[in-house]
């Protein structure tokens, strides 16, 4: 009979530490930590977090970066019976701050490097968290004044727990913030029922097993981590965080830790191929290829998969608010690139248990092969957004009993297989048609742009594109007159050395936008 503890998140962590204990479960950097030391250390933090916390801790902040009290400190949070909520000492101070004002943590984990910010951002709090420092000395942190602060002497003094708090599968797991429409962080909580749904469809499909290692490209403030650590400790696996700097040049990383299993946006493989590195044969310990947050243009599955010949490549595709990733198409050589729209790999099918809609404004089901916004509904759909109830109700709807989510992605049904098309608000309007910037971007990457943004700037009339990896701007105008309507080709198409990207990796367009700005002087 399975029981709430068995199908909480951090359960095979737990499983594994008593059936393989001497086996890895994380390496960071060069160190290595087996199942039976990482469940042991988490446990202890979080006997820490449920004796100290008044009352059961229900939010718990991990303050880290890519470090032992990072991905420790999510497994401790959950097993005190807490959601945690992953920070970035990357981020803005001020951004920071509004995810522990919006989340109410009732304690917080930060790492030796990010303990460093706590004075500036908890004296601005209306309430006073629990601190917990395991890596550092109290004396290390000074500015703490008011708050129950306990440090790695403190921490050792603490012994694990026979039982843990069971959740509910309603529960919440974790608390992720994205990026608002209104420049505010909107809170997306993640319920253990929601992340279990997705870790056994997962595990249906790519079967990992204790001997995969699996690699951890991301920062944990981005949804798309949890992947790589939960699958990895509910199958017994490792999983082996990336310094970014390897992400340049990461076959030496590869091959040194056998890693089978490579996770990571699209941009990443954008920026190998760029740099001429992408060989074939290069990453030959690869049995899955995995791509996630962007769209993956064609070139660089082609790319990838001759550097990884013995690995499957796969496009996932998912918002925060439908748990990680909700669709996926498996790139095959021979069939995919007639597949693919705009230059870009399809998205592929709804996971099994996911019902999918594509809709138009009023929410009126479309014709196959009409575009429209996708919308699904099934057990990884989160229940709305955190003490939002209105922008909830913008987002999700009921129909037959269903509770769906509106992606803002437009998409277009073929053959049973979905293509994206670019956000909804990537549709504009010029000079009364509507154009898909998404086409654009297409058309400049067949023409030679290794990466392509079309924006709106520096008027709703007036469309500029941003291109990397191109040197002739010209033959790239050409290229789009020769394959665009008159209203579609950019005014001017500007090169940059290197897209800029947000802390999850994705094309920054907002800075590009001011990287325009800085470059060329509007109209007037």
């Amino acid at each position: 009979m399975t029981t709430a503890l068995d199908r909480r998140l951090g359960a095979g962590l737990l499983h594994h530490a008593s059936v393989r204990p001497d086996h890895v479960a994380l390496t960071v950097g060069r160190r290595d930590y087996t199942y039976e030391e990482t469940a042991a250390t988490a446990r202890r933090w979080a006997a820490a977090l449920v004796e100290t916390v008044a009352g059961p801790p229900r939010r718990v902040g991990v303050f880290a970066h890519r470090s032992e009290v990072g991905y420790l400190g999510v497994a401790a949070a959950l097993f005190a019976g807490a959601a945690f909520v992953p920070l970035n000492r990357k981020f803005p101070v001020g951004r920071t701050l509004t995810m522990l004002e919006r989340a109410d943590v009732d304690a917080v984990l930060a790492d030796a490097a990010s303990a460093a910010q706590l004075p500036e951002l908890l004296r601005q709090l209306p309430y006073r968290p629990v601190v917990l420092l395991p890596d550092a000395r109290r004396s290390e942190v000074p500015g703490l004044d008011g708050h129950r602060v306990l440090d790695a002497t403190d921490l050792a003094g603490f012994t694990a727990p026979a039982t843990l708090p069971e959740p509910a599968a309603d529960d919440p797991a974790y608390l992720l913030f994205t990026s608002g429409s209104t420049g505010v962080p909107k809170g997306v909580p993640v319920t253990h029922a929601n992340v279990r749904a997705f870790l056994d469809t997962n595990q249906d499909r790519y079967r990992l097993t204790p001997d995969d290692r699996l690699t951890q490209t991301f920062d944990q403030t981005f949804d798309l981590s949890v992947f790589d650590l939960f699958m990895a400790w509910e199958n017994g696996a490792r999983v082996c965080s990336m310094d970014p700097i390897e992400l340049l040049a990461p076959f030496t990383y590869l091959e040194r830790n056998g890693i089978t299993v490579w996770f990571s946006v699209p941009s990443v493989a954008a920026v190998l191929r760029r740099r001429g590195v992408l060989r074939p044969g290069s990453m030959p310990t690869l049995r899955w290829s995995l791509f996630c947050g962007e769209a993956l243009p064609r070139a660089t599955a082609e790319e990838w998969q001759a550097a990884a010949p013995y690995s499957t490549v796969e496009n996932l595709y998912g918002p925060t608010e439908l748990t990680i990733a909700c669709t996926a198409y498996r790139w095959d050589p021979a069939t995919s690139p007639a597949e693919c729209v705009h230059d870009n790999v399809p998205i592929g099918r709804p996971y099994p248990g996911l019902d999918a809609l594509v809709v138009d404004e009023r929410l009126a089901d479309v014709p196959e092969g009409e575009p429209g916004e996708l919308c699904l509904a099934g057990p990884q759909t989160t229940p709305g957004y955190w003490r939002a109830p209105e922008l909830t109700a913008q987002r999700y709807f009921e129909r037959a009993g269903r509770t769906y989510y509106r992606t803002g992605d437009l998409v277009r049904r073929l053959n049973g297989q979905y293509v994206c098309l670019g956000r909804n608000d990537q549709q504009v309007k010029i000079g009364g048609h509507r154009v898909e910037l998404g086409e654009i971007e297409a058309v400049l990457r067949r023409a030679g742009a290794l990466e392509a943004v079309a924006l709106q700037w520096p008027d709703a009339g007036t469309i500029t594109a941003v291109v990397s990896g191109a040197g002739d701007p010209a033959a790239l105008s050409d290229a789009c007159a020769a394959g665009l309507p008159a209203y579609m080709v950019p005014r001017s198409v500007q090169v940059v050395g290197e897209m800029p990207v947000n802390a999850n990796g994705k094309v920054d367009r907002p800075a590009l936008c001011r990287w325009l700005e800085q470059r060329t002087p509007g109209p007037g």
